[in-house]
């Protein structure tokens, strides 16, 4: 893997989710092989979002929740505030890493992160994501692949309203998700986990360095 320059990481707080959608559509189609790579953290205002493999009936009752179409592989989702969300802009070329490869970097840096807390958890063969013992799931992948670059990334529960999850059939796997303020006591602080998992998705990514950077991105600064 080519790791010459930092990643850069961007915390980017509460955001709709259609604007970073844009910025991260432009990203990939304006990148050439000197961009650097990035992450993207955010939480998002309630939405549901549907992937390219998203079926109507999986979407059970959205109620005043708004429904959203994604490029992203996979199907019905919910990101809200206190979820973390982490968007990989990463050259796949540059890092000699296939689809398959940046998949497990991600779920393991999931179950490294929550191992932190001692919830124990594993992904899955036949559906992607992260689960804990008791077969609850914890954490939503979804990518897109453009011009040998990934964007979109995963979703991570880690202190939110669980109620608007009974409103759909997440991934349509007819899964019950949880979040790990229900699994650890007192819950861990949003920014304290995103800490975590950050070091665990750089060094999985085999990065040595990091460029935080923490100004709100615009369709008008150049992405």
């Amino acid at each position: 893997m080519a790791t010459a320059s930092p990643i850069v990481i961007r915390q980017l707080g509460l955001q709709d989710y259609t604007e970073i959608f844009l910025l991260m559509k432009a990203f990939t189609d304006r990148r050439d092989n000197l961009t650097r790579d990035e992450i993207w953290f955010v939480e998002h205002n309630p939405v549901f979002t549907q992937g390219q493999a998203g079926k109507d009936e999986y979407i059970l009752v959205p109620g005043d929740i708004p429904v959203l179409k994604s490029d992203r592989g996979g199907h019905v989702t919910y990101h809200g505030p206190g979820q973390i969300t982490a968007y990989l802009l990463i050259d796949l070329k540059r890092l000699n890493i296939g689809v398959r490869g940046l998949v497990s970097v991600i779920e393991k840096a999931l179950v490294d992160t929550l191992a932190c807390w001692q919830v124990t958890a594993a992904p899955r063969s036949d559906a992607p994501g992260v689960y804990v013992t008791n077969g609850k799931k914890i954490a939503s992948l979804g990518l897109r692949i453009r011009k040998g670059c990934s964007y979109h990334g995963l979703n991570f529960n880690v202190d939110m309203d669980m109620s608007p999850w009974q409103r759909i059939n997440p991934c349509g796997l007819g899964v019950e998700m949880t979040q790990l303020a229900d699994l650890v006591n007192p819950a861990p602080a949003l920014d304290q986990v995103m800490r975590k998992l950050t070091s665990h998705l750089i060094a999985g990514l085999g990065y040595n360095d990091s460029e935080l950077v923490t100004e709100k991105l615009i369709l008008t600064d150049g992405y």
